[in-house]
């Protein structure tokens, strides 16, 4: 079913960008013009022919708009390039939260049996673009091929909701996942969190805070894994990657300063961690985490940042660097070849963080936060990211 917001613009996007997602990689390396290569990286050829038709379609950036004409455009990006895998079921729910009902969508599997790992998925979009559909084409290739339900969340956008009501929708949402995991057919003890851009910023603050509320009093739940996808996890500075990649590869420089001024009431706030959670002062005792950070992103080497100081503070952690990606690539499913090897790279990585929970549960029962174990020493301060073949 075509959303009655598109044009026949946009259909004709879409078929374009599908017809050159599909041609041979040499084809394509030609119609993308030159390689770009930045910090000893190349650009892949897909991710060039996309930005290439943003451009050419979109025009200007999301924070030289009207922001209705930015939210429109992101859920049009997200039918240009995503793609609707088939499901077992998905079905809207509200969830209660302390300023009001939070819109949600459950996903199922195919056959589902009993006691699936259930994951709390927060979209992308500076906390102030997105929903529910901006996320829909990953979120259901991570329900087909991972075999899993996820609950997606559609929690409170700045401006007309700044920081920390978007937060408490998103810790709201994840204890209500807990609390009715076992009636969706679920298993409590493996109910994870995950996300990309703000949405990984969420999840990851999400962690902290329910970790800190279990040490304080007590109060469970826990997510059993965290999964950080592109996340934004320091407001307060800007990293060297925001100068190497502050225009012209989806994200930009000044689209993040954009959504920090709307995000936030006032600029002091990046600097506590429920904004930038690597300013967080202790991170042991987190969930086991899998970031995945994109080669030609601002929000790279905040990412990696994270990933380090997860594995100082004795938290187990598996950090990817994509190669060739930008920002939000990971949702072009329909358009090519790195959105859905990416897509499979964390389906796996969820299938090594769930067994790890499973095991730690058979031997520990209950949603409880794992023991730390005594943090290593700090990597060298140049020392590259986890990297793979493409």
């Amino acid at each position: 079913m075509i959303p009655p917001f598109i044009t026949f613009g946009d259909r004709v996007a879409r078929t374009v960008m599908r017809t050159l997602g599909g041609l041979p990689m040499g084809i394509q390396r030609r119609l993308a013009g030159g390689p770009i290569r930045i910090d000893g990286q190349t650009l892949h050829p897909t991710a060039q022919l996309g930005i290439r038709l943003i451009n050419l379609v979109g025009g200007e950036t999301f924070e030289t708009k009207p922001l209705a004409h930015g939210r429109r455009e992101i859920s049009v990006e997200a039918w240009v390039f995503g793609d609707r895998r088939p499901v077992g079921s998905e079905m809207d729910l509200t969830v209660p939260g302390p300023h009001g009902p939070v819109p949600a969508r459950l996903y199922k599997p195919e056959a589902p049996a009993g006691n699936l790992p259930l994951l709390v998925y927060y979209h992308g979009g500076g906390w102030v673009l997105g929903g529910l559909d901006a996320c829909d084409s990953l979120v259901r290739f991570l329900v087909a091929e991972a075999g899993i339900c996820v609950l997606s969340v559609d929690y409170r956008l700045a401006p007309e909701h700044r920081f920390p009501k978007g937060l408490d929708d998103s810790v709201a949402a994840f204890d209500h996942a807990v609390a009715h995991a076992a009636a969706w057919g679920c298993d409590p003890n493996l109910v994870g969190v995950a996300g990309e851009s703000a949405g990984g910023n969420l999840a990851a603050v999400v962690s902290q805070v329910t970790a800190e509320r279990a040490r304080r009093d007590g109060t469970m739940p826990v997510p059993a894994y965290q999964v950080l996808l592109m996340p934004v996890t320091d407001l307060s500075r800007e990293s060297r990657s925001y100068e190497l990649f502050r225009d012209g590869f989806f994200l930009t420089a000044s689209q993040m300063r954009w959504y920090k001024n709307l995000y936030l009431s006032d600029p002091s706030e990046a600097l506590d961690p429920r904004v930038s959670p690597l300013l967080a002062p202790d991170l042991h005792g987190l969930p086991p985490a899998y970031v995945g950070v994109a080669a030609f992103d601002p929000l790279r080497d905040e990412g990696e940042d994270y990933a380090r100081r997860l594995e100082q503070a004795g938290v187990p952690v598996t950090l990817r660097r994509f190669p060739g990606a930008t920002h939000a690539l990971i949702n072009a499913h329909a358009v090519g070849a790195p959105a859905r090897a990416m897509s499979l790279e964390v389906c796996g990585a969820l299938g090594v963080l769930i067994a790890t929970a499973r095991a730690r549960n058979t031997a520990a029962p209950g949603n409880a936060l794992p023991k730390a174990p005594p943090p290593k020493a700090p990597p060298p301060e140049n020392a590259p990211p986890e990297g793979a073949a493409r």
